[in-house]
């Protein structure tokens, strides 16, 4: 019994270990991302009921105000009330109270999401720092996350992580015949979305491939060269 014992306490504090070990600052990359991913889907629905349901009231406002956080942000400032003999309803101060409420459940969220931002801001740059200068936290956190670790990221050819994110695209592509991707998370890359449309595919090419080298140094905890990638990168896009 005595055997059976340490047996079990030797595989409970290795499980400890194995479960200790396995959390690692990409896993709360990933958790982060997705976290700010699911607030931003919130956030749209939220603001689609809010937009509708204050389209009852001012209709012409909403419509002159296409910034969901400037829309919002107004009606607190009652900047609203700028628009005399609209075409909407007059609601009673009773009836707008839970527009007003919904208001300011969305700001809080906008507020939320900013500090979620800030957190991974800090803890990319901790981890990835050359690639987090050429990507930005928020695509370079989305590579990790569709790549599943920073460690199976450095292992893609530069092809692949260009299409990271579009992978529904290319098996549409692969199955159907129809077009095949040019980029996937990349396309929010500034240097890809201020391309001309015949140039997006070349620039993230040459993005994917600083990108994988940065990955690569990174991992290796090497020295930062993220600057020197990114002037090799505006070079080349010129």
């Amino acid at each position: 019994m005595d055997d059976i014992k340490k047996l079990r306490e030797l595989n409970l504090k290795e499980t400890k270990k194995k479960i200790k070990d396995s959390v690692k600052q990409d896993t709360l990359i990933i958790q982060t991302i997705n976290h700010i991913q699911d607030l931003t889907k919130v956030i749209n629905i939220l603001i689609k009921d809010l937009r509708e349901w204050y389209s009852y009231h001012k209709p012409e406002f909403s419509k002159n105000c296409p910034d969901h956080e400037i829309f919002v942000n107004e009606i607190i400032e009652n900047k609203d009330k700028q628009i005399k003999d609209g075409m909407g309803a007059d609601l009673s101060k009773e009836d707008l109270e839970p527009i007003k409420n919904l208001t300011k459940q969305i700001i809080e969220l906008y507020k939320f999401k900013i500090k979620q931002e800030d957190y991974l801001e800090k803890i990319m740059t901790a981890l990835c720092p050359n690639m987090t200068t050429i990507t930005g936290s928020i695509i370079g956190a989305k590579l990790i996350q569709h790549a599943g670790s920073l460690k199976r990221l450095i292992f893609l050819p530069s092809s692949t992580v260009q299409l990271l994110g579009a992978e529904e695209a290319l098996f549409r592509h692969i199955k159907t015949g129809a077009k095949c991707p040019k980029y996937g998370v990349l396309h929010g890359h500034p240097f890809v979305s201020k391309a001309k449309r015949k140039d997006a595919g070349r620039v993230a090419r040459i993005l994917a491939s600083k990108i994988s080298i940065a990955a690569r140094v990174d991992y290796a905890k090497g020295n930062f060269v993220g600057d020197q990638l990114m002037k090799q990168i505006e070079e080349k896009i010129k």
